[in-house]
């Protein structure tokens, strides 16, 4: 079984941001939002984000519009930020 990851400190975290470009801490949330063009372009992303989660085997919150993808990572069995959704965070970029 693999252990619970820490949650990060706040000068870990602050310097972490630095590395995710156009995501925002909301709390104990990474944020973003993509604009993914239309319906297809969204649902697309989407499933681009679900087969990286499942090989994290850590998974995001999503929200999906027209042509819009939002996207929220925390690490909910560790309370907040682990270094797994500054991970997470970088590959989905990469995928946009």
């Amino acid at each position: 079984m693999t252990p619970t990851p820490q949650p990060l400190a706040e000068d870990t975290i602050a310097a972490a941001l630095v590395t995710v470009p156009g995501w925002v801490r909301d709390g104990d949330e990474l944020v973003r939002s993509f604009a993914r063009g239309d319906f297809d372009g969204s649902i697309a992303f989407v499933n681009a984000i679900a087969e990286a989660a499942n090989a994290a085997n850590h998974h995001p919150d999503l929200g999906i519009s027209w042509g819009d993808v939002m996207v929220r990572l925390t690490s909910h069995d560790a309370g907040g930020l682990t270094e797994r959704d500054f991970a997470l965070a970088r590959t989905i970029s990469a995928l946009a």
